[in-house]
């Protein structure tokens, strides 16, 4: 049983750690815009993502406006009983008065978390973090039916890596010979590191250690897996395979597990965990898609690096791509954008088709090139295959350094750097 006094000495320690923070550390603007508007009575904001992405932070200067009150249950000094939640909200009050906004950090660490949030949204502007979105989406479902509004925050961008490392970026996208030489080497050291800041800040072993956290925490021990060492290998093997396409039969196989069931199982958990992420293959027929293999890519380059030294620039840059989508998917689009691959009879290749239901609105190649010959015929044949049956005339080829536009009027393909279309400022870039 724990005391209000004993929270409100917590609480109070926690805020000032977070105050230093923000003080200490470069803290940089994200991508994710959360406008004080959307804050309101009635309906929870719900930041998810994966562990140490910056979600504490981002929360915490969203917060620090307002009138506010502020509980991180990560915390081992704060073991709640079934129950005993009010005396949250009673410390927050004795401490803080009647505050106009209240921030709960992993609340989901405490018992009995959603009939709580459930009744206070009631009357207060509430802000929760976690890093399980699909069981904290499950949960708020069960008792807040239409009262959350659900925000995924990622790890940096590469602007946000770029704003990180002090490098300032030109709103028109023009830059010198010299500027585009540390961009270059900027994007190499981003797909090396990825988008953790204590990543970039400490460098692979912080990464490696997260990574087992995770397994450990977020996965083994929130869902009782018993095969432990199967589990460790499966996800270990996906992470330094990222943007390979998987079929749950041959996993199976491979591990020795008894269900395919069970890998799929795995998966979904290493999903809500924020370690990766799938897209299916499209196809017009629902059951084509479903029975299809999946590719799977991890949730950020540099956790792809701290598990296999061995991952190649190619791999990293499709992940680089994938995730990009996944966060201008979740940032900027709206819900009905969808992102998919695409692969016909003839096992011909398209990395990304992004689409709104059956209408396909781009389709996107990584290729690892700097110049034109060093770009396979086949890159640009099978994105004319999937433009012909697809009917897409939006094509883009990503490359390392090769820029140029090829092909006719009706049909031409824009080959874009990957830097220039992770900034947004090149053919296929644009963040809306």
């Amino acid at each position: 049983m724990i005391s209000v006094n004993e929270i409100k000495v917590v609480m109070k320690e926690q805020e000032e750690r977070m105050l230093r923070t923000l003080q200490e550390e470069k803290i940089i603007e994200r991508d994710l815009v959360i406008g004080r508007n959307a804050i309101a009575r009635g309906a929870a904001n719900i930041i998810t993502g994966p562990r140490r992405c910056g979600k504490s932070v981002f929360a915490f200067q969203l917060a620090k406006k307002e009138k506010f009150g502020y509980i991180n249950f990560d915390d081992e000094r704060l073991n709640f009983d079934p129950g005993e939640l009010n005396k949250a909200l009673e410390a927050i009050y004795s401490a803080k008065g009647d505050v106009d906004l209240i921030l709960f950090d992993e609340i989901q660490e405490a018992p009995g978390w959603e009939r709580f949030v459930g009744r206070l949204v009631e009357d207060k502007r509430v802000i929760i973090t976690g890093s399980n979105a699909r069981l904290m989406s499950r949960e708020l479902a069960t008792y807040m039916t239409g009262r959350h509004i659900d925000h995924e925050l990622l790890p940096f961008s590469f602007s946000e890596f770029l704003d990180y490392k002090g490098f300032a970026r030109n709103a028109a996208g023009t830059y010198s010979t010299s500027e585009k030489s540390r961009i270059m080497a900027l994007l190499e050291e981003y797909l090396l590191k990825g988008g953790f800041p204590l990543g970039i800040r400490i460098g692979r072993s912080y990464v490696a250690d997260l990574f087992s956290d995770i397994i450990q925490r977020d996965i083994i021990q929130r869902h009782r897996v018993k095969m432990t060492s199967k589990l460790a290998d499966l996800s270990k093997y996906l992470i330094s395979n990222s943007s390979s396409e998987v079929s749950y039969s041959k996993l199976r196989n491979m591990l020795g597990v008894a269900s395919k069931h069970t890998i799929q199982d795995w998966i979904s958990y290493m999903e809500q965990a924020y370690l990766l992420f799938k897209t299916e293959r499209f196809s017009y027929k629902l059951k084509e898609a479903m029975i299809a293999p999946k590719k799977v890519y991890a949730i950020d380059t540099g956790l792809a690096t701290a598990v296999s030294s061995e991952i190649g620039f190619a791999r990293l840059m499709e992940t680089a791509v994938a995730v990009e989508l996944q966060r201008r998917s979740h940032y900027f689009w709206p819900p009905s954008r969808q992102i998919n691959y695409w692969k016909d009879h003839a096992q011909r290749e398209v990395d990304f088709v992004v689409r709104e239901g059956n209408k396909v609105l781009e389709l996107l190649q990584v290729t690892y090139a700097s110049k034109e010959t060093e770009i396979a015929g086949r890159e640009a044949e099978n994105l004319l295959a999937a433009s012909a049956e697809l009917k897409c005339k939006n094509l883009t080829i990503i490359t390392w350094d090769y820029e140029r536009e090829a092909g006719g009027k009706n049909k031409k393909i824009s080959f874009v750097p990957l830097w220039k279309w992770l900034l947004g400022s090149g053919p296929g870039g644009a963040h809306r």
